[in-house]
Formats: structure tokens, C-alpha cells, sequence
């Protein structure tokens, strides 16, 4: 009877039959984990087949993904479903290198490119001189999956324009969800700065992370409202999640992420009086040498400020500058001495990449230590961009974090100033602004280790090379 059908029809039965059995034993035998196993065939058709979508719905996927850590399940530092599903692309991509699939050769060879080779083979380096070798291989790992599809392949997939503002719009769909979420859950708690700590939880794992994630996104909600090309029920839905993402920056309580839009801004006003790069570069310089060599005046200065963070909004801002009291500024503090001792002991390769947490410990002195400093390697990182890399990977994995910050920078500078597509320049402000923001806050902060934020910041550098390759010669539009 199974003849009388249509070939296709006929293995679509025999499949489903398959299925039901084993469905069936897996039941029986409550192996439930094989149920899955028609969405990973789903999966890896996609994969093959509608690779840029998939890596679409990813990027919609990683604001709601989940930490099996915060689970509790065996400790298991995996997020779910995005990094299952980037190691998927990962092992695609590279199959499709190695069997001569396409992919522009410029992307390879791009300034940035380079740059992120250095990143990745020092940090390989230093792998092998690490204290914990199986942890700065994960490290490892996952730098490479959020690389290479988020850089290397999304700049090829970025040749479309309409790829860039989908990666674009479907976080942000995702993140206004995350922050309806968060708001809701704080206004059961009077919006209190105590439970802004955690009522992000499960999704982000805590309100730095968050707020690093929403002022990312800020410039880049800002820029998609001024571009003209876009459906009125599109423009009025963005409208509104302006609204809910503002909420959300206000209620995070996160100083840093304030501080890191402020900076944007005038950074952006910088770029509009056709400030150069090399200009803004040497001031910086000139105001960090001053800052240095009066830090002790300036100090003397800061401990006079006896604000604790607040949950009066102007308090708070207020207790940015409290270096007296303030647990979370003299922790960050004490994180950053453990840090520079970690480097002189290992001033070259560091102890090794996702190390900080497991052998900054015995660093603290009794001195720095604060309520919330904790000896069982579960307190976090070095808290921040550059001196993470410097007590992790030594002198080299902050000078190369530091030139891809720059290279970057130079990059979006010399697009902003050259472009004649007003659409495109407005594009190119609007990510950069969005990595300025994260650029700010790697000082006080870093969480490349999360999807939450490798995913925007590896694919807005990814946007910035596109629009050099691909989109810069486009004739002028207003």
C-alpha cells in the first residue's frame, strides 16, 4: 500500500514512523533528551542550507538565552540555545572553508582582520603557559564561536544591507521582551536599587551585564529611528521600544552604562566638528599621563565623597566617584590591584585566558577587601577590558585588545568622514556609537566571556568592515 504514494510522501511517512518509535522507547525508557532530535535535524538543515537565517534566529535567541550555570546544573558554563547552536556554525564554516565554499577573500585581509588573528593566536599562546590549561582552552572555544560566525561570516552576510538592520531590529525585539520582563518583576519591588540587582535573572546575570547590553543598543535604536527607508508600523513599534529601552537604562541602576552613553554623546559631538581620530587619541593620552602623575591629589580628593549608591537617582550618580565607602567601586578597585600584581608575576603571558576568577585570590590584601570580596573563585572577573587581558594573557593580550579598539575607532572615523550615503553614514554612527559605549565600559567592566554582549560587539565590528568593503563607493542619497 505504502507503494501507491509519491516517493517523497512515502519517506516522509517512513521518517515519521522512525520518529514514533523512537519517541516511544525513549518514553519508556525516560531518555526525554531524544524527543529533540527532529528540531536538531531542523537545525542542521538550516545550517547547511539557510545558514544566514539561522544565524539570524540566533541573534534573536541571545538576549533570552539562559546560563546552565545559573540553573545549577553541574556547573556547566554553557548558554542555551545560542552557543550549542554557534558551535554548529562554527563546525559549518569551517567545513565550507576547507571544501572551497566562497567567501571574500577581502574580509580575510582586512586591517581589522588582521588584528583579530593576533587576538585569537596569542590567546592560543597563551593556552599553553596557562595556571588551568582545560579552562583557557574553553576560553578559547568560545572566542572562536563567537568570531567566526559573528565576524567572519556575518561580514560576508552583511554585503546585503537589509541583513545589517535584521540582526539590528531582531535583538532589539528580543531585548525590549528582556526588559518588559525586568521592569515588570522590579515594580513588584518598588523599583528598589536592591532588587535591580537580580530581577533580570535568569536572563542576564546581573544589572551590570544588562545595562552594558541596553546602552549598547541605545545609539543603534536612536540611529534605526532617523533612517528614513522604514514601514510606518516598523517606525512606530521602534518608537515605542525607545520608550520601553529607556525604562530600562533608567531602572538598571547601572552607573557605568549612564556614564557610557554620556561618553558616546560626545564622542558623537566630536565626530560632527570633524575632530580627527589621532587628535582625540593624543588629548586622551595627554589627560591620562596628568591623571597619573597627580592620581594621589586626585585620590585625597575622591575619598571626600561619602555617597553610597542610592535609590534616588541623583544619589546614585552622585556615588560614581566615592572611592571611601562605596562596595562596589572599592571592590572594582581591589579587582584591578589584584590584577596589576597578577602581572608583575607573569608580565608576558599572564596566567592564562579565563584564569582571573580561579588565582586572583591570594592577590587581595587585607586592606581592599570589601563585603563583597569572596576567596572561593566564584567573585567574577578582573572587571575589566584591558587589565583582564593584561593579568591573563600579559602585556601583549592588552596591547592587542587596546589596538583593536583602535583600529576600529580609526576605521569608523574614516567611513563617517568619507561616506556620501547619508543612510549608510548614519548606520556607521550608530554601531560605532554602540561599541564606544561598550569601548567606555570595558574600563569598569567585561563581559565578552557572555553571548549577551560577543554577539552585538563582534557583529557591529563585522558591520563597520562590510559598509568599508561593500557599501562605501554607493552613490549619495538624503
Amino acid at each position: 500500500m505504502l507503494a501507491t504514494f509519491p516517493i517523497t510522501q512515502r519517506w516522509l511517512y517512513i521518517a515519521s514512523g522512525i520518529f514514533l518509535a523512537v519517541a516511544g522507547i525513549s518514553i519508556w525508557m525516560e531518555f526525554y533528551y531524544a524527543l529533540l532530535f527532529p528540531l536538531a535535524v531542523v537545525f542542521l538543515w538550516a545550517a547547511f542550507f539557510r545558514l544566514e537565517e539561522l544565524m539570524l534566529f540566533i541573534v534573536f535567541c541571545v538576549p533570552f538565552s539562559i546560563n546552565l550555570e545559573e540553573l545549577e546544573l553541574g556547573g556547566v558554563g554553557m548558554y542555551l540555545p545560542t552557543e550549542p547552536l554557534m558551535v554548529g556554525v562554527l563546525l559549518i564554516a569551517i567545513f565550507k572553508l576547507l571544501s572551497g565554499k566562497s567567501i571574500d577573500k577581502r574580509i580575510f585581509t582586512h586591517p581589522v582582520s588582521y588584528v583579530v588573528y593576533a587576538y585569537l593566536v596569542w590567546i592560543a599562546l597563551t593556552c599553553i603557559t596557562s595556571e588551568y590549561p582545560l579552562v583557557s582552552l574553553k576560553f578559547l572555544l568560545a572566542k572562536l564561536w563567537f568570531i567566526v560566525p559573528f565576524y567572519f561570516l556575518a561580514t560576508h552576510i552583511f554585503r546585503d544591507e537589509k541583513k545589517m538592520r535584521w540582526f539590528q531590529i531582531l535583538y532589539l525585539i528580543s531585548l525590549f521582551g528582556v526588559v518588559i520582563y525586568t521592569v515588570t518583576r522590579h515594580a513588584g519591588y518598588g523599583f528598589d536599587k536592591t532588587s535591580a540587582h537580580w530581577v533580570m535573572e535568569p536572563l542576564f546575570k546581573d544589572h551590570t551585564s544588562y545595562g552594558a547590553v541596553l546602552a549598547m543598543f541605545f545609539p543603534v535604536l536612536v540611529g534605526l529611528l532617523v533612517v528614513k527607508r522604514m514601514h510606518l508600523l516598523l517606525r512606530v513599534f521602534l518608537y515605542i521600544g525607545f520608550m520601553i529601552l529607556v525604562t530600562g537604562i533608567i531602572f538598571s541602576y547601572t552607573r557605568a552604562a549612564w556614564l557610557s552613553i554620556i561618553g558616546a554623546g560626545c564622542v558623537l559631538a566630536l565626530m560632527l566638528l570633524k575632530i580627527s581620530l589621532r587628535t582625540i587619541v593624543a588629548s586622551v593620552v595627554v589627560v591620562s599621563a596628568f591623571l597619573y602623575i597627580g592620581w594621589e591629589d586626585i585620590q585625597v580628593g575622591l575619598e571626600g565623597n561619602k555617597q553610597e549608591s542610592s535609590d534616588r537617582l541623583e544619589e546614585h550618580i552622585t556615588s560614581v566617584s566615592n572611592v571611601s565607602s562605596d562596595a562596589s567601586n572599592l571592590e572594582r578597585l581591589n579587582r584591578w590591584y589584584c590584577a596589576m600584581e597578577m602581572f608583575k608575576e607573569r608580565p608576558v603571558f599572564g596566567w592564562g585566558p579565563g584564569t582571573y576568577q580561579f588565582v586572583y585570590a591570594p592577590f587581595q590584601r587585607a586592606k581592599d577587601r570589601t563585603i563583597i570580596s569572596t576567596n572561593q573563585g566564584d567573585g567574577g572577573n578582573a572587571h575589566s577590558e584591558y587589565l583582564g587581558p593584561l593579568s591573563e594573557q600579559g602585556v601583549p593580550g592588552m596591547v592587542i585588545m587596546i589596538v583593536l579598539v583602535l583600529t576600529v575607532c580609526s576605521l569608523a572615523f574614516r567611513l563617517f568622514y568619507t561616506l556620501r550615503d547619508s543612510q549608510m553614514k548614519i548606520l556607521v554612527a550608530s554601531v560605532f556609537l554602540g561599541l564606544m559605549t561598550y569601548f567606555i565600559h570595558g574600563t569598569l567592566n567585561n563581559y565578552l566571556d557572555t553571548d549577551k554582549a560577543s554577539v552585538p560587539f563582534w557583529g557591529f565590528i563585522a558591520m563597520l568592515v562590510a559598509v568599508d568593503l561593500f557599501h562605501s563607493k554607493r552613490s549619495v542619497t538624503t
